[in-house]
This record gives C-alpha cells, structure tokens and sequence, in this order.
C-alpha cells in the first residue's frame, strides 16, 4: 500500500500563516533582539494573541470532519509545522513568544485534567539541568519536601529558556532521594513566590532574542496541587511521567533545526549567487565548483527531512496569495551520483573515511570542517 507524506490540505493555512509571520514579523526585527541580547521584543505579544486566538480555531477544525478525515492528531502536526517555518525566520524569537513555554509542554504531559484547567493561560519554562549534571536528567538534586499542604523546593537550575521572562517555571525535583529516579516530580512554580530568584542571564554566542536563565529556590512555597500528575512514588514506571515532557518536546527541536537549515541553506545560495558561483543540477557536482559541489550535498541531505512548501516532484504546495516559488531541483537523498552510475552518492566524509589518512591530501584528521574539505577540494 502506498504512504501519502504530502501534508493535508487543512494544514495550508497553518504554513501560510506562520511563514508570513517568520517573514514579516521576525525576520524585520531579528537583528535588532540579536544585538540587544535579554532586551524583551514587545512585538510578540501581539503575535502570542493571534496566535492564541489561531489555535482555538484550529482545534475546532481538527475535530470536525474534512476532505481528509477527522485529525486525531492534528495539534501535534500544526505545532510542528509552526515551529519549522517560523525556526526559518529567527529560532530565538520562537522561543520568546509569550504563552509556548516548554514548560508549556511539560504541563500539557503530566497534568491531570483540573491542572490543565488552572495552567491553562500562564507562560511556564522549564527549568531541568542543574550545575552537577547535563544529559542525566536522573541526577536531579533539587529537593522538593513535603510541609502540611505545600512543598518546599531548595536548589538551583541552569540554562532555564524565558527564565526571566515567563511568569511561571515548571521545576523537576525529588520528593525522596533515597527512592531514586522515580521520586523525581515536576512542580509548576509561579516566579512571584517568595525565595524564587533569578540569579543571572547568560551571554550567549546565539539565539540571543531568547533569555536564557539561572534560577534558585530557596525554601519556596508551592502548593501541592502544584505537583503535576501523581504524587504517589511508582518504582515500576521510575520517572516515566516527567520524562514525557520530552517526549512533547523533542519533535518541536527536530522542526526548529530543520527551518533553521533551511534558512542556513537560502542564505548560503544567496552568497553564492552574490560571489557568481552558478549552481547547476544539470551537470556532475565534481565538474562544478567546489562550494558548489558542497552545497548541493548539504542540500540534499536537508531536504527529504521535511520541506512543508514542496508537495510531489518538488512543485510548491503554498496557496496562491504567497509568492510563487521555484520548483525544487535538489537531489534526492540515496540517488545515483552523476560521478558514477554504478554507486550510490555518498557524502565528502563517507569517502574519505574510505582512504588511508596517509593518502588524503590536506585532511589532518577525519572530523574535518565542511570549510576545510572545500578548500582542499578546490586547491587539487
């Protein structure tokens, strides 16, 4: 049976709309928030209404039925689709519209439905990694104890996104560290409460509209309806629950990544185009110029993950009130390299790896940059 990727017609207005405003709204204010790092971009909270009302919508049309079928997914595939084509405008800017937190998508993992209710109009970050640990999330040393109706939460958390700008955080402590990771639980936090504190901001080499925080607890409050999902401490499921937040989470970084190389890749071509190098798919990507040769493999490994404006055989797929946009040309990933009819294409890096050190002229060591294997290219 043959599987349709082309994204639903009911999805058109979602790509449409999120790309005119990563177009109009970030892209026209993107270097302002990069040279003014922790300085708060005002003309977003605009947009978070738009996009709120946006949302309401939506979800009634997911629910009714269509020429595709009732979604029972819909919310997740327009979530997606938004962060991909906005990611293209500015990712920094992304992750400072009020409302879309990820703590946001933590609350919507764990809450029981009166919690979801409550939360349902704050801005919550996330606050998980702490100065002991990165990648463990298990490692969590911030306590959370219990005293009559409330909880008291003691630690510190680093690189906290909208730290200082959201007006709660959901924080992932251990109610019992002697349990281990099926202790861990996840509290929203409102940052009003007394002991909350914002230590400091970082200074950052990018995505510098976005604020990224250290935030200490000491002895702060919280309630214990705060305590999202369950209280109760199941050894057999460990800390499952909190672990969906990424679950939520990490397809909407995979969507930002891929918009973000979609702008990397437009803009490359811009430059090439400014420096007269002529991409031409027609001809063998050795007989052209070695940046050349370089970007079409960069792009034809960009493009089968995803490109939301280009439906079968590359046309655009974009309504007829946006610009039309030329026929996508890139070689598809695992087709035959017009080197050599016999193999599949492989990348610069999978063909050197082939070849004895000894025997690669100007490569050093096999991690070499895509700029270093352009220039020995170019130079032989």
């Amino acid at each position: 049976m043959a599987i349709n990727l082309e994204l639903p017609k009911k999805f058109d207005s979602t790509v449409e709309r999120t790309h005119l405003a990563a177009e109009h709204i970030f892209r026209p204010i993107s270097r302002k928030y990069d040279k003014a790092e922790h300085e708060y971009p005002t003309e977003l909270d605009d947009l978070a209404k738009l996009a709120k009302q946006g949302r309401g919508s939506e979800k009634a049309a997911d629910s009714s039925s269509s020429d595709d079928g009732p979604s029972v997914n819909g919310a997740n595939m327009r979530g997606l689709i938004s962060a991909l084509e906005m990611s293209w405008g500015d990712v920094g800017l992304l992750l400072s519209i009020p409302g879309q937190g990820l703590g946001n998508a933590a609350i919507a993992a764990v809450a029981n439905p009166e919690q979801l209710e409550k939360f349902s109009d704050v801005w919550a970050a996330m606050a998980i990694t702490e100065p002991s640990f990165g990648s463990d999330s298990a490692a969590v040393s911030t306590t959370a104890t219990r005293d009559g109706d409330d909880y008291l939460i003691n630690g510190e958390k680093i690189f906290v996104t909208a730290g200082s700008r959201a007006d709660h955080v959901v924080v992932w402590a251990t109610i019992d560290k002697s349990v281990g990771r099926a202790a861990i639980k996840s509290f929203v936090v409102p940052m009003t409460t007394e002991g909350v504190t914002v230590a400091r901001l970082e200074h950052k080499l990018g995505i510098k509209a976005s604020d990224t925080a250290v935030i200490r607890f000491e002895n702060a409050r919280v309630p214990a309806e705060n305590l999202l999902g369950s209280p109760e401490i199941d050894t057999k499921k460990a800390f499952g629950g909190v672990m969906q937040t990424f679950d939520n989470t990490r397809p909407v970084v995979a969507a930002m990544a891929i918009g973000l190389g979609r702008a990397a890749l437009e803009e490359l071509r811009r430059m090439l185009d400014e420096a007269g190098h002529e991409i031409d798919y027609d001809r063998p990507a050795a007989a052209q110029h070695a940046t050349v040769a370089e970007f079409i493999r960069l792009e034809s490994e960009w493009e089968p993950r995803g490109c939301t404006r280009c439906g079968p055989r590359g046309w655009p797929t974009t309504p007829s009130r946006t610009p039309p946009r030329p026929r996508c040309r890139r070689p598809r990933r695992g087709a035959r390299s017009p080197r050599s009819p016999t193999r599949p294409w492989k990348s610069v890096r999978q063909r050197a790896s082939r070849r004895p050190l000894s025997s690669r002229s100007g490569h050093v060591t096999r991690r070499s940059s895509t700029s270093s294997r352009a220039l020995s290219r170019s130079s032989s």
